[in-house]
C-alpha cells in the first residue's frame, strides 16, 4: 500500500483492502455490473460457489470452518449500490468511481462527493469474512443484494429461494453501539403540475436565484436534526421576492435523490425593469432571516443571485401561476411530522420534499414518506395528495415497502446482545430506524428468517462528506465475528430447539 494512502495502518486490513477498491468502482443503483463482477472475481478465486436470481441479487456460499460444518448457515447481507451525490463544484465523481478519499483523525471522509461506506463498509467485511483465516463460523451465505438505494428492488424482487439461512445480520447500519431490529416504511410521491406559459414581456430582465452549501443528508436518519432544504429555502427567497415585485417563473430545479435531503436548488425568473434594487433587498432578507433561523446548523448557507439572459422566444409560467407552485412547494411538509409512542426520540412519521424538475410547461415534484406505522404512512400521504390538488396537479403513488416489525424475543438478537455486553462491558442500544432497511422486504419474502442489524459510526450518508470512523469498524469487525462464533456454537440440528434472545 502507498505510504501516503488514507488506508494504510487501518485494522483489519483485508477489510479496508476491499473497501478501496470499492471506491475505485462505479455503483450507482441499477448500474451494479462492475462491483458483482469484483464480487464474482473474488469468488472464484477461493473457489466458492455464487448463484444470482432474476433481479440480479448475488449469492455466495462460504464453506464452514472445520469442525462447524453441520451448524445452520447464516446470511450476511449488504446491498452492492450507492448514492452517488457531488458538489456541483467537485472535480470528482462517485458515479464514475472517482471518490477522493482523505484521512481525518479517526475518519475517512470523501471529499467533494458521498464515500459510498453506506454500504460499501459492509460489502468489504463480508468478503473479509470468507477469506480470514482463523474465523470460526459456520457455514455463510454471502447476500449481496442490488439497487437497495433507489427503492430497494433488489429486496422487493427477492427469489427466497437463493439463501437457505434462517439467521441474518444486515451489515447496513450506522450507528456504532446500536442494534436494530425494525425499519420504516415508506412510499414516494410524484407529482405533476403544469400549467400555460407565455411570452416573456418586453423589458422584463431575468435573474438566476440559487441556494446552496447546505448539509443535506439522508432523508430518513437525518430527518429529525432540523436541517434546511435547498427547494424550500429557494421557494421561501421567492415568495418574500413576490411580495415587492411581480416575478414568471422560467424553471426550477433542486434535489436529486428521493432519499436525500436537497443540499441545491436554483430558479431562473424575470422581473419588471426597474425593480432590480427591490428584488435584491428581499433575497437579501429572506438569505439573513434563513441564516439567524438556522445558524449553527446551516453555517454554509449560500444565497446568491446572478444575471440570466433569457434566449430569444423564451417563456416563463405567469404571476399567478408563479405563486400556486410556489404556495404548493411552500406547503407540502418537510420533516418530522409524529414521534414514536414506544421509543424515545424516534420518528415514526416524516416526509421530505425531495426533487424539483421543470419540464417546459410542467414541473415534476417528488416526495419521500415514511413511517413504521401503516396507518400513519396512509394518512401522510392522502394529506400530501390533497395538498396536490388544492393547487391543481395531479400526483402518483410510487410503490412502497413495508416496514419491519420489532421482536425483542428474537434469538439473533439475544446473542448479539450478549455477545456485545461481554466485548465491550456494556450493553447495546437496541432500537428501530426511521429509514429503510430491507429487513422488512426480506422478512416479507422469508417470513420465518430471524434479523437484526448492525454497523461502524457513519456520518452524513447520502451527501458530500460522507465519512466513516475507522475505529468503530474494527469495533463493527469484531463484534462481528464474535456473534458468528457464538452462532457456530450449536449444531443446525439443536438451533430450532435453542431459547429465544432476552426478553
Amino acid at each position: 500500500m502507498d505510504e501516503s494512502s488514507p488506508f494504510r495502518g487501518l485494522e483489519p486490513v483485508g477489510l479496508w483492502r476491499h473497501f478501496e477498491a470499492i471506491t475505485r468502482i462505479p455503483r450507482p443503483s441499477r448500474i451494479e455490473d462492475q462491483i458483482a463482477g469484483y464480487i464474482r472475481s473474488w469468488a472464484a478465486e477461493h473457489g466458492y460457489t455464487t448463484r444470482s436470481d432474476a433481479v440480479g441479487n448475488l449469492c455466495v456460499l462460504v464453506p464452514a470452518s472445520r469442525g462447524r460444518e453441520a451448524v445452520a448457515p447464516v446470511v450476511l447481507q449488504s446491498h452492492l449500490d450507492m448514492v452517488c451525490e457531488r458538489n456541483a463544484n467537485s472535480p470528482y465523481d462517485a458515479e464514475q468511481g472517482r471518490i477522493h478519499v482523505v484521512r481525518l483523525g479517526e475518519f475517512l471522509r470523501a471529499e467533494g462527493t458521498t464515500l459510498g461506506a453506506d454500504n460499501g463498509i459492509g460489502v468489504a467485511a463480508m468478503l473479509h469474512v470468507g477469506e480470514a483465516e482463523g474465523i470460526v463460523r459456520g457455514p455463510l451465505e454471502l447476500l449481496f443484494t442490488v439497487d437497495e438505494e433507489s427503492g430497494l428492488t433488489g429486496a422487493k424482487g427477492l427469489d427466497p429461494t437463493l439463501v437457505r439461512g434462517r439467521t441474518l445480520l444486515n451489515l447496513d447500519s450506522e450507528d456504532d453501539g446500536v442494534l436494530f431490529v425494525g425499519c420504516a416504511g415508506a412510499a414516494d410521491t410524484q407529482f405533476l403540475w403544469k400549467a400555460p406559459v407565455q411570452p416573456i414581456p418586453a423589458g422584463w430582465k431575468g435573474v438566476t436565484v440559487a441556494v446552496s452549501g447546505l448539509q443535506g443528508g439522508h432523508s430518513g436518519v437525518d430527518i429529525h436534526k432540523n436541517r434546511l432544504n435547498a427547494i424550500r429555502a429557494t421557494v421561501r427567497l421567492l415568495q418574500r421576492a413576490r411580495e415587492r415585485l411581480p416575478l414568471m417563473l422560467i424553471d426550477l430545479n433542486g434535489g436529486n435523490k428521493r432519499n436525500a435531503i436537497p443540499r441545491e436548488c436554483q430558479a431562473k425568473v424575470v422581473y419588471p425593469l426597474g425593480g432590480e434594487g427591490a428584488l435584491r433587498q428581499a433575497v437579501d432578507q429572506a438569505v439573513g432571516a434563513l441564516g439567524t433561523q438556522y445558524r449553527g446548523l446551516e453555517d454554509g448557507l449560500q444565497g446568491t443571485l446572478a444575471e440570466h439572459v433569457p434566449a430569444p422566444g423564451a417563456t416563463a409560467f405567469s404571476p399567478e401561476a408563479t405563486r400556486e407552485l410556489l404556495d404548493m412547494l411552500r406547503a407540502l411538509p418537510t420533516g418530522p411530522v409524529a414521534m414514536s409512542q414506544d421509543i424515545p426520540g424516534l420518528v415514526e412519521t416524516s416526509t421530505s420534499l425531495a426533487v424539483v424538475r421543470s419540464r417546459g410547461a410542467s414541473v415534476e415534484i417528488a416526495c419521500s414518506t415514511r413511517s413504521s406505522t401503516a396507518l400513519a404512512l396512509r394518512d401522510a400521504l392522502d394529506t400530501l395528495k390533497a395538498i396536490g390538488e388544492l393547487a391543481g396537479a395531479t400526483s402518483e403513488e410510487q410503490d412502497g415497502y413495508p416496514g419491519w416489525k420489532p421482536d425483542l424475543s428474537s434469538k439473533v438478537l439475544g446473542v448479539t446482545r450478549r455477545v456485545y455486553r461481554k466485548l465491550f462491558d456494556g450493553d447495546a442500544v437496541v432500537t428501530a430506524v426511521h429509514a429503510g432497511l430491507e429487513c422488512g422486504l426480506i422478512g416479507e419474502r422469508i417470513p420465518d428468517i430471524d434479523m437484526v442489524s448492525f454497523g461502524p459510526q457513519i456520518d452524513g450518508a447520502h451527501a458530500p462528506g460522507e465519512r466513516v470512523n475507522v475505529v468503530s469498524v474494527a469495533k463493527f469487525w469484531k463484534l462481528l465475528l464474535a456473534v458468528l462464533e457464538e452462532l457456530a456454537a450449536a449444531p443446525a440440528a439443536d438451533s430450532a430447539h435453542q431459547d429465544k434472545g432476552e426478553r
